[in-house]
């Protein structure tokens, strides 16, 4: 997993309403980068939810808040319609950046065991270096987990 410290990668990604994106283009910005599993899950839903009431809390700190799941872009564009995000979702259905960022890995639910994406938040300064890795989030609470 990518830590404080580590520049981010330079990939081009494709938004939830179809916009080609690359994280190098958004260099002179703080950045929230937040992954989840699954896009309109119970958990996940709470996440973004957070984010999305706290948008403008987080938008006067300077941030712009970009969520990542390996959905496709139809499921990704559903989520944020449903919910009316003011930000960005990235479908990252290949899972290159997903894998770039390390959080994907091993997960337990119900004693099972599988692969999936690790719920992590990234705090990104202007330079695309990663200022803080967020790896227990609180769902219902994650924006007061970044401000604070």
């Amino acid at each position: 997993m990518l830590k404080a410290g580590d520049k981010i990668p330079n990939i081009n990604l494709t938004t939830h309403s179809g916009e080609s994106l690359n994280l190098g283009d958004l260099k002179g910005k703080k950045i929230v980068l937040f992954f989840y599993p699954r896009a309109n899950t119970p958990g996940c839903t709470a996440q973004s939810c957070n984010l999305n009431d706290n948008y403008s809390r987080l938008k006067s700190q300077g941030y712009e808040v970009i969520g990542v799941s390996p959905d496709t872009v139809d499921k990704q564009n559903k989520f944020a319609e449903k919910f009316d995000f003011k930000y960005k979702l990235i479908a990252d259905d290949s899972k290159e950046l997903i894998k770039a960022f390390g959080v994907w890995g091993k997960k337990k639910f119900r004693g099972n065991e599988y692969e999936g994406v690790l719920r992590t938040t990234f705090l990104i300064n202007e330079d695309g270096i990663i200022d803080k890795v967020i790896d227990k989030v609180k769902t219902k609470e994650h924006a007061e987990q970044i401000i604070n």
